[in-house]
Protein backbone atom coordinates (compact mmCIF):
# COMPACT_ATOMS: atom_id res chain seq x y z
CA UNK A 1 0.00 0.00 0.00
CA UNK A 2 1.44 3.33 -0.99
CA UNK A 3 1.99 6.01 1.57
CA UNK A 4 -0.68 8.13 -0.08
CA UNK A 5 -3.31 5.41 0.43
CA UNK A 6 -2.50 4.75 4.09
CA UNK A 7 -5.35 5.76 6.44
CA UNK A 8 -4.77 8.97 8.36
CA UNK A 9 -4.71 8.59 12.11
CA UNK A 10 -7.48 10.57 13.74
CA UNK A 11 -6.30 13.51 15.82
CA UNK A 12 -8.31 14.42 18.85
CA UNK A 13 -8.39 18.11 19.49
CA UNK A 14 -8.41 19.16 23.11
CA UNK A 15 -11.68 20.61 24.33
CA UNK A 16 -11.50 24.36 24.77
CA UNK A 17 -13.36 25.67 27.80
CA UNK A 18 -14.00 29.40 27.44
CA UNK A 19 -13.11 31.37 30.56
CA UNK A 20 -15.85 32.89 32.64
CA UNK A 21 -16.87 36.51 32.22
CA UNK A 22 -15.11 37.37 35.48
CA UNK A 23 -11.86 35.74 34.45
CA UNK A 24 -11.79 37.17 30.94
CA UNK A 25 -12.72 40.63 32.26
CA UNK A 26 -9.91 40.38 34.81
CA UNK A 27 -7.50 39.59 31.99
CA UNK A 28 -8.61 42.69 30.09
CA UNK A 29 -8.23 44.76 33.27
CA UNK A 30 -4.71 43.44 33.78
CA UNK A 31 -3.86 44.21 30.15
CA UNK A 32 -5.07 47.81 30.55
CA UNK A 33 -3.16 48.26 33.81
CA UNK A 34 0.01 46.94 32.17
CA UNK A 35 -0.30 49.80 29.68
CA UNK A 36 -0.19 52.24 32.60
CA UNK A 37 2.85 50.46 34.05
CA UNK A 38 4.68 50.62 30.73
CA UNK A 39 3.51 54.15 29.91
CA UNK A 40 3.34 56.07 33.21
CA UNK A 41 2.53 59.24 31.28
CA UNK A 42 -1.03 57.89 31.04
CA UNK A 43 -1.42 58.94 34.69
CA UNK A 44 -0.61 62.59 34.04
CA UNK A 45 -4.31 63.49 33.84
CA UNK A 46 -4.98 62.13 37.35
CA UNK A 47 -1.68 63.11 39.00
CA UNK A 48 0.34 66.08 37.76
CA UNK A 49 -2.49 67.98 36.04
CA UNK A 50 -4.92 68.03 39.00
CA UNK A 51 -2.10 68.90 41.43
CA UNK A 52 -1.24 71.87 39.21
CA UNK A 53 -4.89 72.98 39.27
CA UNK A 54 -4.93 72.75 43.06
CA UNK A 55 -1.76 74.78 43.49
CA UNK A 56 -2.71 77.40 40.91
CA UNK A 57 -6.22 78.02 42.20
CA UNK A 58 -5.33 77.71 45.88
CA UNK A 59 -2.31 80.02 45.88
CA UNK A 60 -2.86 82.25 42.83
CA UNK A 61 -6.64 82.80 42.65
CA UNK A 62 -7.64 81.77 46.16
CA UNK A 63 -7.21 85.22 47.67
CA UNK A 64 -9.61 86.75 45.13
CA UNK A 65 -12.46 84.25 45.62
CA UNK A 66 -14.71 84.51 48.66
CA UNK A 67 -16.31 81.39 50.06
CA UNK A 68 -19.92 81.35 51.33
CA UNK A 69 -19.91 81.59 55.12
CA UNK A 70 -16.31 82.81 55.13
CA UNK A 71 -14.85 79.32 54.94
CA UNK A 72 -11.41 78.17 53.83
CA UNK A 73 -11.08 78.39 50.03
CA UNK A 74 -8.64 75.47 49.90
CA UNK A 75 -11.23 73.19 51.50
CA UNK A 76 -13.87 74.63 49.20
CA UNK A 77 -11.64 74.03 46.17
CA UNK A 78 -10.47 70.46 46.65
CA UNK A 79 -13.85 68.68 46.19
CA UNK A 80 -14.32 70.63 42.94
CA UNK A 81 -10.89 69.57 41.65
CA UNK A 82 -11.60 65.93 42.50
CA UNK A 83 -14.97 66.05 40.71
CA UNK A 84 -13.29 67.64 37.69
CA UNK A 85 -10.74 64.82 37.66
CA UNK A 86 -13.54 62.23 37.72
CA UNK A 87 -15.30 63.92 34.81
CA UNK A 88 -12.12 64.20 32.74
CA UNK A 89 -11.36 60.51 33.27
CA UNK A 90 -14.11 59.76 30.75
CA UNK A 91 -11.80 61.19 28.09
CA UNK A 92 -9.19 58.55 28.94
CA UNK A 93 -11.82 55.84 28.56
CA UNK A 94 -12.87 57.27 25.20
CA UNK A 95 -9.31 57.44 23.90
CA UNK A 96 -8.58 53.90 25.09
CA UNK A 97 -11.64 52.46 23.37
CA UNK A 98 -10.96 54.40 20.17
CA UNK A 99 -7.35 53.24 20.14
CA UNK A 100 -8.31 49.57 20.64
CA UNK A 101 -10.91 49.74 17.88
CA UNK A 102 -8.72 51.55 15.35
CA UNK A 103 -5.72 49.25 15.89
CA UNK A 104 -7.72 46.03 15.65
CA UNK A 105 -7.24 45.04 19.30
CA UNK A 106 -10.98 44.45 19.69
CA UNK A 107 -10.97 42.23 16.59
CA UNK A 108 -8.25 40.13 18.18
CA UNK A 109 -10.30 39.78 21.33
CA UNK A 110 -13.29 38.71 19.23
CA UNK A 111 -11.23 35.87 17.75
CA UNK A 112 -10.60 34.48 21.22
CA UNK A 113 -13.03 32.20 23.09
CA UNK A 114 -14.04 34.92 25.54
CA UNK A 115 -17.22 36.82 26.19
CA UNK A 116 -17.62 39.89 23.98
CA UNK A 117 -18.81 41.92 26.94
CA UNK A 118 -15.56 41.27 28.83
CA UNK A 119 -13.88 43.97 26.71
CA UNK A 120 -16.24 46.65 28.01
CA UNK A 121 -16.39 45.25 31.55
CA UNK A 122 -12.59 45.18 31.72
CA UNK A 123 -12.33 48.68 30.32
CA UNK A 124 -14.89 49.96 32.86
CA UNK A 125 -13.11 48.41 35.84
CA UNK A 126 -9.68 49.60 34.75
CA UNK A 127 -11.11 53.10 34.22
CA UNK A 128 -12.50 53.10 37.76
CA UNK A 129 -9.08 52.05 39.06
CA UNK A 130 -7.54 54.86 37.02
CA UNK A 131 -10.02 57.32 38.55
CA UNK A 132 -9.35 55.98 42.05
CA UNK A 133 -5.66 56.74 41.63
CA UNK A 134 -6.58 60.32 40.81
CA UNK A 135 -8.89 60.59 43.85
CA UNK A 136 -6.13 59.25 46.10
CA UNK A 137 -3.53 61.67 44.72
CA UNK A 138 -5.94 64.59 45.14
CA UNK A 139 -6.82 63.63 48.70
CA UNK A 140 -3.14 63.40 49.68
CA UNK A 141 -2.48 66.75 48.01
CA UNK A 142 -5.40 68.23 49.91
CA UNK A 143 -4.03 67.02 53.22
CA UNK A 144 -0.77 68.82 52.45
CA UNK A 145 -2.49 72.16 51.83
CA UNK A 146 -4.85 71.98 54.81
CA UNK A 147 -7.92 70.11 53.56
CA UNK A 148 -9.59 67.75 56.04
CA UNK A 149 -12.64 65.48 56.29
CA UNK A 150 -14.51 67.08 59.17
CA UNK A 151 -17.90 65.32 59.38
CA UNK A 152 -16.96 61.77 60.32
CA UNK A 153 -15.89 58.56 58.64
CA UNK A 154 -19.27 57.40 57.31
CA UNK A 155 -20.06 60.67 55.56
CA UNK A 156 -16.51 60.80 54.22
CA UNK A 157 -16.77 57.30 52.75
CA UNK A 158 -20.19 58.11 51.26
CA UNK A 159 -18.66 61.07 49.43
CA UNK A 160 -15.99 58.82 47.90
CA UNK A 161 -18.64 56.31 46.86
CA UNK A 162 -20.63 59.08 45.17
CA UNK A 163 -17.51 60.05 43.24
CA UNK A 164 -16.96 56.49 42.01
CA UNK A 165 -20.65 56.09 41.15
CA UNK A 166 -20.56 59.24 39.06
CA UNK A 167 -17.29 58.09 37.51
CA UNK A 168 -18.98 54.85 36.45
CA UNK A 169 -21.67 56.77 34.58
CA UNK A 170 -18.99 58.89 32.89
CA UNK A 171 -17.32 55.70 31.64
CA UNK A 172 -20.35 54.97 29.45
CA UNK A 173 -20.07 58.44 27.95
CA UNK A 174 -16.43 57.70 27.21
CA UNK A 175 -17.24 54.35 25.59
CA UNK A 176 -19.93 55.97 23.45
CA UNK A 177 -17.71 58.79 22.20
CA UNK A 178 -14.73 56.49 21.75
CA UNK A 179 -16.82 54.15 19.61
CA UNK A 180 -18.17 56.97 17.45
CA UNK A 181 -14.92 58.80 16.76
CA UNK A 182 -12.49 57.23 14.28
CA UNK A 183 -9.23 58.59 15.68
CA UNK A 184 -7.78 59.22 19.12
CA UNK A 185 -7.03 62.82 18.13
CA UNK A 186 -10.70 63.43 17.27
CA UNK A 187 -11.77 61.90 20.59
CA UNK A 188 -9.35 64.06 22.53
CA UNK A 189 -10.43 67.25 20.80
CA UNK A 190 -14.14 66.53 21.24
CA UNK A 191 -13.97 65.38 24.87
CA UNK A 192 -11.90 68.31 26.08
CA UNK A 193 -14.14 70.75 24.22
CA UNK A 194 -17.14 69.32 26.09
CA UNK A 195 -15.52 68.64 29.47
CA UNK A 196 -14.05 72.08 30.08
CA UNK A 197 -17.39 73.98 29.91
CA UNK A 198 -19.08 71.18 31.88
CA UNK A 199 -16.64 71.52 34.77
CA UNK A 200 -16.11 75.29 34.69
CA UNK A 201 -19.76 76.34 34.32
CA UNK A 202 -20.40 74.89 37.75
CA UNK A 203 -19.51 75.52 41.38
CA UNK A 204 -16.23 73.62 41.13
CA UNK A 205 -13.92 76.63 41.46
CA UNK A 206 -16.16 79.50 42.52
CA UNK A 207 -19.60 79.92 44.13
CA UNK A 208 -22.47 80.37 41.72
CA UNK A 209 -24.11 83.23 43.65
CA UNK A 210 -22.35 86.03 41.75
CA UNK A 211 -22.77 84.53 38.28
CA UNK A 212 -25.12 86.20 35.75
CA UNK A 213 -28.66 84.86 36.15
CA UNK A 214 -28.76 82.68 33.03
CA UNK A 215 -25.30 81.25 33.69
CA UNK A 216 -26.15 80.64 37.32
CA UNK A 217 -29.22 78.59 36.39
CA UNK A 218 -27.17 76.42 34.05
CA UNK A 219 -24.41 76.01 36.63
CA UNK A 220 -26.73 75.07 39.50
CA UNK A 221 -28.58 72.46 37.44
CA UNK A 222 -25.30 71.02 36.20
CA UNK A 223 -24.77 67.48 37.61
CA UNK A 224 -21.17 68.44 38.34
CA UNK A 225 -22.38 71.17 40.72
CA UNK A 226 -24.64 68.78 42.64
CA UNK A 227 -21.82 66.27 43.11
CA UNK A 228 -19.39 68.98 44.16
CA UNK A 229 -21.85 70.40 46.68
CA UNK A 230 -22.58 66.91 48.02
CA UNK A 231 -18.92 66.11 48.60
CA UNK A 232 -18.36 69.48 50.30
CA UNK A 233 -21.26 68.88 52.66
CA UNK A 234 -20.32 65.28 53.44
CA UNK A 235 -16.69 66.20 54.09
CA UNK A 236 -17.70 69.25 56.14
CA UNK A 237 -15.91 71.65 53.79
CA UNK A 238 -18.86 73.97 53.16
CA UNK A 239 -22.29 74.69 54.64
CA UNK A 240 -25.51 73.55 52.94
CA UNK A 241 -26.55 75.55 49.89
CA UNK A 242 -28.34 78.83 50.44
CA UNK A 243 -32.12 79.02 50.18
CA UNK A 244 -31.75 81.04 46.99
CA UNK A 245 -29.84 78.17 45.31
CA UNK A 246 -31.53 75.84 42.83
CA UNK A 247 -33.28 72.69 44.03
CA UNK A 248 -30.46 70.27 43.03
CA UNK A 249 -27.98 72.09 45.27
CA UNK A 250 -30.37 72.11 48.22
CA UNK A 251 -30.71 68.31 47.92
CA UNK A 252 -27.20 67.66 46.66
CA UNK A 253 -26.61 64.21 48.16
CA UNK A 254 -29.89 62.73 46.93
CA UNK A 255 -29.47 64.32 43.49
CA UNK A 256 -25.88 63.02 43.27
CA UNK A 257 -27.18 59.50 43.87
CA UNK A 258 -29.87 59.93 41.22
CA UNK A 259 -27.78 61.52 38.44
CA UNK A 260 -25.45 58.54 37.80
CA UNK A 261 -28.44 56.25 37.23
CA UNK A 262 -29.98 58.75 34.81
CA UNK A 263 -26.71 59.21 32.92
CA UNK A 264 -26.01 55.47 32.80
CA UNK A 265 -29.54 54.76 31.52
CA UNK A 266 -28.95 57.40 28.83
CA UNK A 267 -25.40 56.62 27.73
CA UNK A 268 -25.11 52.85 28.26
CA UNK A 269 -27.52 51.85 25.44
CA UNK A 270 -25.91 54.39 23.11
CA UNK A 271 -22.45 53.12 24.04
CA UNK A 272 -23.35 49.46 23.52
CA UNK A 273 -24.96 50.18 20.16
CA UNK A 274 -22.05 52.30 18.93
CA UNK A 275 -19.44 49.80 20.15
CA UNK A 276 -21.25 46.89 18.54
CA UNK A 277 -21.63 48.74 15.24
CA UNK A 278 -18.00 49.90 15.20
CA UNK A 279 -16.58 46.49 16.13
CA UNK A 280 -18.52 44.89 13.26
CA UNK A 281 -17.19 47.29 10.61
Amino acid sequence: MSASNMPMASVERPTVHPPSLIRSSATVVWRNLLHIKRMPEMLLDVTIQPVMFVLLFAFVFGGAISVPGGGNYREFLLPGIIVQTIVFSSAITAMGISNDLSKGIVDRFKSLPISRSSVLVGRSISSLIHSSIGITVMSLTGLLIGWRIRDGLLDGVLAYLLLLLFGFSMIWLGIWIGSLMRTVEAVQGFMFTVMFPLTFVANTFAPTGKMPTALRIVAEWNPVSALTQATRELWGNAPPAAESAAWPLQHAVAVSILWPFILTALFAPLALRAFKGRSQD
